[in-house]
């Protein structure tokens, strides 16, 4: 694998004025409840006059999209949903885009959306983060009359503790679609009433263990829209996950059938270490990127395991077992369900796509 440079952006000089900015205190406006009217499923979107489901196309999106969708279809209510995919360019799975849309449409869904960010991408805004910590460590060092040329920077990579990436490539474009659902629906005279699905389960990690299944989105909410944050599958295991899809029918991506664990960015902070060397071996070509931005900014892509070392281990690997191969579809779902339950999904699935109403 070879490793390529990303860009070459020159520093960018940042005025000491933006770097100490005084932040705004946000008020939440008066008609904002504080909590949910309800927490009962049908309810939520009975209550509901949107209904916003985010989808990376991953599989816990695909099995949320089931979910909601089928509930919806019950109440007689499948207008009211709307799919979001968040496309992240070029550090996110190829096809998760088409992926996320043919899951929606096959579910029955008749609105899917993308949306991005604007300006820089993500590698990108790494290094301009990385240049602006670096001015603001070396005006802090000269106000103290240290050494500015041995100031330390703060790491510029996202990490658990800091996901600007998921409020800069996910929540902030997300929101610009309510902002136009809004005016889509001013003629109702009264805040919008959204209700957000998202995929997060407890299974995931500790910190989304403690996220309520239903809460009032207060950061989202203002006086022409009331946000309500619904994850329909936060109590979820594994298995319930793949259960739904093969219930479904509806196609996932490839990529678990490769190994991997879970999708959206290939190589993601918060992706367990098999994912990250799969990923150097499927798109190298990222991986060189990942590592280019590494020198850049002086620190590792991930704390303890820098992309160097990702592509090292993928490399290792090439030279044992040879160029990863595409294993049969229906890998991963198997060992969940099992062989029989897969072939039936396959099926279903080879029906959906060929115009086949399994709902009928």
């Amino acid at each position: 694998m070879q490793t390529v440079a990303l860009f070459d952006l020159p520093a960018v000089p940042i005025p000491p004025a933006t770097l100490a900015k005084p932040k705004r205190k946000r008020t939440v406006h008066a008609s904002v409840p504080f909590a949910p009217p309800t927490t009962v499923p049908d309810e939520l979107i009975q209550d509901a006059d949107v209904v916003v489901v985010s989808s990376s196309g991953g599989n816990d999106s695909v099995a949320m999209v089931s979910y909601v969708t089928g509930r919806a279809r019950r109440l007689g209510m499948l207008d009211k949903v709307v799919v979001v995919h968040a496309d992240l360019g070029r550090v996110e799975w190829k096809g998760a885009r088409e992926l996320a849309e043919e899951q929606a449409r096959l579910a029955g869904v008749r609105r899917f959306e993308v949306v991005r960010s604007t300006g820089a991408d993500l590698l990108e805004r790494v290094v301009l983060r990385f240049q602006k910590l670096k001015a603001k460590a070396e005006l802090e060092a000269l106000e103290q009359g240290a050494d500015p040329s041995a100031v330390e920077v703060a790491p510029a990579w996202p990490s658990s503790a800091a996901r600007w990436c998921t409020s800069g490539e996910k929540r902030g474009p997300i929101w610009t679609l309510y902002t136009r659902l809004v005016r889509e629906l001013s003629h109702l005279g009264r805040p919008v009433r959204i209700l957000a699905c998202i995929g997060q389960r407890a299974a995931e990690s500790d910190n989304r263990a403690k996220l309520a299944p239903v809460e009032i989105d207060r950061s989202a909410s203002n006086g022409k829209r009331h946000v309500t944050t619904w994850r329909p599958i936060h109590g979820w295991s594994d298995a319930d996950v793949w259960r739904e899809i093969a219930r479904s029918g509806l196609p996932y991506h490839q990529a678990y059938d490769w190994g991997n664990r879970r999708l959206s960015c290939v190589f993601c902070v918060l992706g367990c270490n098999s994912d990250l060397v799969n990923g150097a071996r499927r798109v190298p070509e990222l991986a060189a990127a990942y590592a280019a931005v590494e020198v850049t900014v002086g620190t590792d892509f991930k704390e303890g395991l820098s992309m160097r070392e990702i592509i090292r281990r993928a490399e290792a690997l090439e030279k044992e077992l040879g160029p990863a191969s595409q294993p049969p579809a229906g890998t991963a779902m198997a060992g969940y369900v099992g062989k029989s339950t897969t072939a039936l999904y396959l099926g279903r699935l080879r029906a959906l796509r060929g115009g086949v109403d399994l709902a009928a």
